[in-house]
């Protein structure tokens, strides 16, 4: 069996990490802004790209076009987009896990094989804390599976790669979950703060408040 999470939002407290990241920049640059609305605005224009894009677009072109966008809608001088990007990009490494993953993580190793399936590039991917804890081949990033979530794409490209095993997707915001379940895979969702489901879409087959509650059940599915 193969298991992937999230890595943005199931795996990494990504909100918690990037406005600590713009907290700095607005230090830095003098801003009145507080991180966490950098970020937010940052993170819906980013969202909002993925929607539409395709590779060969990558999630760095993404994430750039996003940041200029907030800084446009914020009033901000755009002259330091690039030096930001850049800044934003190399701060993934101190962007903190969930303090329930490592643990579970660990204990879902010993039956399944664990990875990721996530709208990154796969460089950016490797500098995450996650990376260390999932086999590098199970990194199922849209620069590899040819598009970006929600895109049902990504998530008949991702049951393909792990063919013939069975795949189970761990998944917290409710773009993922719903494309996830629509694609035919078999969702757990882990719950995790300001993330919601699509009460429009299909209904996750199981849902856990922490990561070690996956443990057991993931290794009864097995």
């Amino acid at each position: 069996m193969i298991v992937t999470f999230d890595l943005f939002s199931a795996m990494t407290n990504s909100r918690s990490g990037g406005s600590n990241t713009f907290d700095k920049l607005a230090m830095t640059h003098g801003w009145d802004h507080k991180g966490v609305l950098l970020y937010d605005c940052w993170d819906a224009h980013n969202k909002a790209n993925q929607r539409t894009a395709t590779p060969p677009t990558t999630f760095h072109d993404l994430s750039f076009m996003a940041l200029k966008q907030t800084y446009i809608d914020l009033g901000l001088s755009a002259s330091t987009v690039d030096a930001d990007m850049t800044t934003l990009e190399e701060s993934v490494v101190e962007w903190p896990l969930w303090p329930d993953i490592t643990n579970a993580v660990h204990k879902i190793a010993e039956y399944a094989r664990v990875g990721i399936l996530s709208n990154v590039d796969n460089r950016l991917a490797q500098r995450t804390q996650a990376f260390r804890l999932i086999h590098p081949e199970l990194a199922l990033t849209s620069q590899r599976l040819g598009a970006y979530k929600p895109n049902p794409v990504i998530y008949h490209a991702a049951i393909a790669a792990v063919a013939p095993e069975k795949l189970v997707h761990v998944a917290a915001s409710a773009r993922d979950v719903r494309g996830a379940l629509e694609a035919g895979i078999t969702v757990v969702r882990l719950v995790r703060q300001g993330h919601t489901i699509d009460t429009e879409g299909p209904r996750p087959h199981l849902e856990v408040e922490d990561a070690m509650e996956l443990v057991e059940l993931l290794a009864d599915m097995q």
